[in-house]
């Protein structure tokens, strides 16, 4: 239990019905008159949203303890990928629909972020960005065009972004996991 005092960005609320919450952002308000109250933004652990909480200051609440590690992506288990604990070397299942979007990017030997709450794997984490393969894209024709020459490409782990046309098959890029967006090649 905390109070809503010591509340910080980051930090995991077990609230209505035991659904975890993070803190996105928080404020503390003292208001003329009336009494001091905190004001939070929330964003649910699980499905993503976003919502606007306030509390009266000096509430207790419900903290999560929640498991953040760095794991191994090793291999597929049918619907299922396999991650390894570095440090104890024990194997992870965890559904496709936990890893969401963060599967696009996973080849074998990768490491992110696995957080867990009692057990239960919450969500996967990878870094920013990533280095990937293109393993096939037409070749880059110049000619007129109105846009700024982009063409599609599919990566190592089969998931098609828009890459510049100067780029070919079997370069090694740069990409942003949150919105696959190409950031640049990376030198060998």
């Amino acid at each position: 239990m905390a109070s809503t005092n010591d509340l910080k960005n980051g930090m995991v609320l077990k609230l209505e019905g035991g659904q975890l919450w993070s803190v996105v952002e928080f404020q503390h308000v003292k208001p003329g008159k009336g009494p001091a109250f905190v004001r939070t933004k929330l964003k649910n652990v699980l499905s993503g949203k976003v919502v606007d909480k306030t509390f009266n200051a000096g509430v207790k609440v419900e903290t999560a303890n929640v498991d953040k590690r760095d794991m191994q992506f090793s291999y597929m288990d049918g619907d299922y990928f396999v991650f390894m604990d570095m440090d104890t070397y024990d194997q992870l299942h965890i559904d496709r629909k936990v890893v969401g979007d963060a599967a696009n990017f996973l080849i074998e030997g990768f490491t992110a972020l696995v957080a867990q709450n009692e057990g239960q794997v919450l969500y996967v984490e990878l870094p920013a960005a990533v280095e990937l393969t293109i393993a096939e894209t037409e070749p880059g024709v110049q000619g007129d065009r109105s846009t700024g020459g982009t063409k599609p490409a599919t990566l190592e782990t089969g998931h098609q972004i828009q890459v510049p046309l100067f780029i070919t098959t079997g370069e090694k890029i740069k990409v942003d996991t949150r919105d696959s967006s190409y950031l640049g090649r990376v030198n060998s």
